[in-house]
Formats: C-alpha cells, sequence, structure tokens
C-alpha cells in the first residue's frame, strides 16, 4: 500500500521529537523549544494564555503573532499580549521557550530578550513535565523554521504550530532522583533551583532541606538551625551561624541558602578507609564566590559518639576545583564539643561534612628498623638459650639439684617466647584466624611462664638463703608454677573468647603498611586480662623480689654493715634484681 507523504514526513517529526524529548528528560527536568519566527514586517506582538492543569502547550506563529498557550502551570494563570520591537528590514527573528517545572516558571526569549510570562515560584511538589510531542500543523509563507527540542533539528519545513503534551508528575522526587543521577553535580543542581525560586524561609525536598534568608542592610550575624519535628530530630539537626561578614557592602540585599542534604549517596567519595557522616551541610551567596572570611562560619553537627579508635574531622568540598567528590580539610578547623557534638570553624562557603576516620596515634617511628633489632636480638637469645640449657645439663650433681631446675624452666620459657615472637609476624600476614588465635594464646603462654619461672626463682632465693643449702620442696611444686598455671589462665581467656587475634602496629612511616602480629586484642577484655593478668605477675616479681631481699639480707646488715660501706645496697640485691627485671621489662613493655 502507498503510504501518503505527508504521513510519512509526520511520523518522522514525532519519531525524532519523541526521542528528543526522551534524551531531554533522561538529562534534565525543564523544556526547552526554540526556532525561528519568520514573520511579515508589520508590527509584532507575543500573545500568552496560560491556564494551571496538565493537558499540553502550544507554541504557534504567523505574519504577526507569537503565541504561546496552554495548560501546563501550577499555580500561574496569565493572559496579555505583549508589543515586540518591529524592525521593517527584519524578516524572521530567532526565539526560545523554558519550561522549569519545578519553579512554576515560564520564560520567552526573543531576539536575546527575555520576556517572562510566569515568575519563579516555590518547589511544586506536582508539576506537569515530560513534554512529548502532539499535533503538529504545516504553514505557507510565515510560522516557525528549523523548530528544535534541546538543539535537535525537529524539521526544516515552515511549521505553523508545535503541540506538546504534559504529564503530571511528583516533580521533587524525580528532581532528587535526577539530582543523584548526575553525582557531583546533583548537588549543585538542588542549590541553584533554590536560588532562583522567588521565595524565603524553609524549603522541603525528599532529598534536602533548605532554609534562604536575605541579608540586608545592618546584618549582624545569624543563627540558622532548619525546623524539624521532634525534640530528638531538633538535637539532631546540624546548627549554623552566619557572621556579620558575610553580607557584602556593595549590596543592599543578598540572598544566602543553607542547605541540610538527608540523601548522602549525592556525595558518595573520598578516601577508601574513612566514612563520611550521614549529614551533609551546604552553604552558598547568590551570585558571589565566599571565602576568606575574617570571621569563620560555624557548623555544628550532631551525632552519635564515635568509635573508640576514630575522630571525626570537618572537611569541605569545593564543586569549583573538583569535578569529583573530594573532601578536603582546608579552610576549616574542628572542635569537639563533646562526644556527641563536633563544631567546623570554616573561612568559605560550599560544602561540609564530618569524615569519621581511623585516629593514627599508635605510630611507630622506624618500625622496620626496629623489628629487624627485635628479629636479630631474639636469634640471637635462641642460640644462647640453647647453649645455656645444654651447659645447666651438665652440671647438674645430683637429682634433687634445685638451683639447676629454677634456671632450666626460666630459659625453656624464655626459648619459647622469643621462637614464638619470631613466629607471630609471619602467622600473622596468612591472614588465618584460627592460627593467630593459637599463636597469640601461646606466645601469651610463654610470656606468663618466663614470669611465673621468675617468680620460682624468687621462691627458690628466698629459700635458699633461709635454709642456707636446700629445701625439701617437690619438683613438681614448681613445675606447676612455671608451666601449670600459665596454661591455666591462658585456657580460660581462651575460653572467654575475644582475647587474642591480629593486631597492628602503625608505622609513622607509611601508615598504609603496618606490621601485623598475634597478640592480645584491644578490646576491653584483652585490656582487663591484661592490666589483672600480666601487670598482677609483674607486680608479684616485683614485690617479691624486694621482700625477700630485705627479709634475707637485713639482719645481716648490722654484721657486716662497716664492710659494705660505700655501697649503696648489698651487691647481691643488685645482681638478682639486674637478672630478673632486664627481662620482665622487655616482655610487659
Amino acid at each position: 500500500m502507498k503510504q501518503n507523504p505527508k504521513t510519512v514526513r509526520m511520523w518522522m517529526i514525532i519519531c525524532l521529537l519523541f526521542s528528543s524529548g526522551l534524551a531531554a528528560t533522561e538529562n534534565d527536568r525543564d523544556f526547552k523549544m526554540c526556532g525561528t519566527w519568520r514573520h511579515g514586517n508589520a508590527p509584532r506582538n507575543l500573545n500568552y494564555d496560560l491556564t494551571t492543569g496538565c493537558t499540553e502547550i502550544e507554541i504557534s506563529a504567523n505574519e504577526s503573532t507569537l503565541s504561546v498557550r496552554g495548560s501546563i502551570t501550577a499555580k500561574c494563570t496569565r493572559s496579555s499580549s505583549i508589543p515586540l520591537n518591529s524592525n521593517p528590514l527584519q524578516s524572521q527573528s530567532d526565539f526560545c521557550v523554558f519550561w522549569e517545572p519545578l519553579l512554576d516558571l515560564l520564560i520567552v526569549e526573543v531576539n536575546g530578550k527575555n520576556h517572562t510570562l510566569c515568575e519563579p515560584n516555590a518547589l511544586q511538589k506536582n508539576c506537569c513535565t515530560n513534554l512529548s510531542p502532539g499535533n503538529q500543523n504545516n504553514a505557507g509563507l510565515y510560522g516557525i523554521v528549523k523548530g528544535s527540542i534541546r538543539g535537535d533539528v525537529i524539521t526544516d519545513n515552515v511549521m505553523e504550530k508545535y503541540a506538546f503534551d504534559g504529564q503530571s508528575i511528583n516533580c521533587k522526587e524525580q528532581f532528587c532522583d535526577k539530582a543523584v543521577s548526575q553525582t557531583s553535580r546533583g548537588a549543585n543542581m538542588i542549590e541553584n533551583v533554590v536560588m532562583k525560586s522567588n521565595t524565603t524561609g524553609h524549603m522541603d525536598l525528599p532529598c534536602a532541606q533548605s532554609t534562604i534568608i536575605e541579608m540586608e542592610e545592618g546584618f549582624t550575624g545569624l543563627h540558622l538551625t532548619l525546623p524539624a519535628s521532634g525534640t530528638e530530630a531538633r538535637n539532631m539537626t546540624p546548627s549554623v551561624y552566619l557572621p556579620s561578614c558575610l553580607k557584602s557592602a556593595t549590596k543592599s540585599k543578598s540572598k544566602v541558602v543553607y542547605t541540610h542534604y538527608k540523601a548522602r549517596k549525592l556525595f558518595q567519595g573520598g578516601p577508601s578507609d574513612s566514612t563520611l557522616l550521614d549529614d551533609v551541610v551546604g552553604l552558598s551567596v547568590e551570585n558571589e564566590i565566599i571565602k576568606n572570611l575574617p570571621e569563620p562560619v560555624r557548623i555544628r553537627f550532631h551525632h552519635l559518639p564515635f568509635p573508640a579508635n576514630c575522630s571525626g574531622k570537618c572537611v569541605s568540598w569545593d564543586t569549583r576545583i573538583d569535578n569529583e567528590v573530594n573532601w578536603r580539610g582546608d579552610g576549616c578547623n574542628t572542635f569537639n564539643i563533646d562526644e556527641r557534638q563536633t563544631e567546623c570553624h570554616c573561612n568559605h562557603l560550599t560544602y561540609f561534612a564530618i569524615l569519621v576516620q581511623v585516629e593514627q596515634k599508635a605510630t611507630v617511628r622506624h618500625l622496620e628498623a626496629l623489628t629487624f633489632i627485635t628479629a636479630v636480638g631474639c636469634a640471637v637469645s635462641l642460640v644462647s638459650c640453647l647453649v645455656l640449657f645444654y651447659w645447666l645439663c651438665k652440671r647438674r650433681t645430683g637429682k634433687k639439684n634445685q638451683t639447676s631446675l629454677v634456671h632450666r624452666g626460666l630459659v625453656v620459657a624464655i626459648f619459647l617466647l622469643c621462637l614464638f615472637f619470631i613466629l607471630t609476624g609471619t602467622v600473622a600476614n596468612v591472614e588465618n584466624k584460627t592460627a593467630c588465635v593459637i599463636t597469640g594464646s601461646l606466645l601469651h603462654y610463654s610470656l606468663l611462664s618466663t614470669l611465673c619461672w621468675m617468680a620460682m626463682e624468687v621462691f627458690h632465693t628466698f629459700l635458699l638463703v633461709r635454709k642456707v643449702f636446700s629445701s625439701d620442696i617437690s619438683p613438681c611444686v614448681f613445675y606447676l608454677g612455671g608451666f601449670g598455671l600459665p596454661a591455666l589462665l591462658v585456657i580460660i581467656l581462651l575460653s572467654i573468647g575475644d582475647i587474642y587475634g591480629e593486631k597492628k602496629i602503625v608505622p609513622s612511616e607509611n601508615i598504609t603498611g603496618p606490621y601485623r602480629m598475634c597478640w592480645m586484642l584491644d578490646g576491653d577484655k584483652s585490656l582487663l586480662a591484661h592490666y589483672i593478668i600480666n601487670i598482677g605477675l609483674l607486680a608479684v616479681v616485683y614485690l617479691g623480689s624486694h621482700l625477700s631481699v630485705w627479709h634475707n639480707l637485713g639482719p645481716w646488715f648490722p654484721r657486716f654493715w662497716p664492710s659494705l660501706r660505700g655501697y649503696p645496697l648489698p651487691l647481691l640485691y643488685y645482681q638478682f634484681l639486674t637478672r630478673v627485671f632486664s627481662h620482665a621489662a622487655i616482655l610487659c613493655s
């Protein structure tokens, strides 16, 4: 069947308009239709007839009149005619029609001059948008040439009328969805629209809340807090103080917008090891770039207490500098009011937030060198323990030589401590949680065993001095005290759980490359076990050594005091403490 060429051309126009409309809907929420008005030499007018509703907008032209009429507005109802400047020698004029549904704003531009048919209003919840092509009429000599939507030419033919059908939607929700899809520029879109509205006071969007004020002559500063329902919500809303220096001396009035963003996904970005709090505050002044303020803007954020190993830092993101979200600490000082409030003092206006990051306080200088020195020292200690153990075994002179037994027990405990200390870093890097828990518990066991054998040294020294030669204490008592008691304590801690695991030591030269070891964790239970057991055993050894020495040597002092003049303490006291605490200070540090 042969089709009418006019019908084919009409379908081509509709398809082009529809595809252009989809592209416009995907990228922008507003509408822009342009073309060239071919007219006569007689006086010309711009006629408009606008009513509320959402049916269609019709743009037409003839020899003397450019007309815009239809039912697409939310509140604007206007009908009038505007005389246009007529040049008898001019046979055509360029024009554009702009429709901003969220603000109920309609502007017609003819030969570079704007004519506002509907003034900007407050943000509308329901509006008419997603305009799609309707009926089109061809014309003869006068009409619209090269009609286009957002720069895409519909047809070069002369058309008498273009009609576009509207669709009523929840404009605020779609606007927030479009802003989110724009990622780094989404917040800019919101503030630009809010700034263009002709209202002041509070504005509410699904993704943000704004307060618009006008700074007039004599502005002395202002505290701002967005309205919220309920005491708890009010207490969690950021508050802002605007200093008097924010008002420009060259302008009688300046509009400032404070926006609290409830959709953090508008600001995704920043360091991978940090977290952005939910509240983001945007501050801007109409047609001005504010920086280097003599008195800072103060933004107080309310939040839940930070984790024990984390801290909050005030950051800002300047869209004029960074195309992508990049939070910086420049120009802002952080003041911790209490655990639930943080105040930012900033000398510029942009977007502000609190960045929560892990504190890097526990850093160690020259960690790599210290680790190497420790490994070499432990290796030397291992060899020394083997040699000493062999020598102690060779010099045994009897089955009941308890001195040799106690020395051998202490040597074995120190050997195990050095061995597991060398292995702990290797096992931690394997990243096997179970293996790290086992290695950490064995390292703790060897430490406790070393301390317990030191206590056995104190006890045995007391017995030797008290009974002069030997004692009748069974060797099992020493074995149970040196090896059995630490095993019991470690088993109890393992049954409690969350005591042992991977621990990180961060070097100051490279905080991203920590040294990992299997040891006691930083939790409350681990700290409690450390202070009660580790520090407790060390205190027992320390106090026991003092009491033992002074108890045994005290009665001898009057007899031998003349020969000890010049010595602050007995030589035996020095030798014993040096042997005990040279190990204890290293092991418990």
